[in-house]
C-alpha cells in the first residue's frame, strides 16, 4: 500500500503508518473482510485495491483506533466501523531506524456501531454469540433424535 505518488529520487519519505506500536506498511484484506465490507459497510461489489486504498487513507489520517486500551486485534475507523485485524512483520523490511514494518490483515468487518448497537460491548456481543450458537446446536440435535 505504499503511496504511489512518491516518486523522487534521493529522498526518504516514510511509507508506513503508525497505529500503536506497529508501523503497517502494507494493507491485506481477506475474502470474507471483502465480503463483510460489500454486505454491511458500502453496499455494492468494490474491490480488494479500493478497500485497502480506503483502509490506508483512514490510517493515514488517523481515524483508526484501538477498541479497547490494551486489545490489539479490534479497532474502530471513525469511531463507528468496528474492524479486525491481525500483524504479521513484513521480512526484510525495516523502517530507517532498523525497527521491523508491519503487514495488515484484515480479517472481517464486524459492522457498524450505530446501525449495530451490540457491538458497542464486543465481550457481552461474543458471550450472546456464544450463547445463541450453543443453543441452536442443541435444538438440532434434538430434531436429529
Amino acid at each position: 500500500m505504499r503511496d504511489r505518488g512518491m516518486e523522487r529520487w534521493s529522498t526518504y519519505e516514510p511509507f508506513y503508518v503508525v497505529l500503536g506500536d506497529k508501523k503497517v506498511a502494507d494493507i491485506v484484506i481477506t475474502n470474507h473482510a471483502k465480503t463483510r465490507y460489500n454486505d454491511r459497510i458500502e453496499r455494492g461489489d468494490h474491490q480488494t485495491d479500493d478497500i485497502a486504498a480506503w483502509m490506508w487513507e483512514c490510517l493515514k489520517q488517523s481515524r483508526m483506533l484501538p477498541y479497547y486500551r490494551n486489545e490489539q486485534d479490534v479497532y474502530l475507523i471513525d469511531e463507528d466501523l468496528v474492524v479486525v485485524a491481525e500483524f504479521t512483520e513484513l521480512e526484510g523490511e525495516f523502517d530507517i531506524s532498523g525497527n521491523p514494518l508491519h503487514k495488515m490483515i484484515v480479517v472481517t468487518f464486524l459492522g457498524r456501531m450505530s446501525e449495530t448497537i451490540e457491538l458497542r460491548d464486543l465481550k457481552s456481543y461474543y458471550s450472546w454469540l456464544r450463547h445463541s450458537r450453543r443453543m441452536t446446536l442443541i435444538k438440532n440435535t434434538r430434531k436429529r433424535r
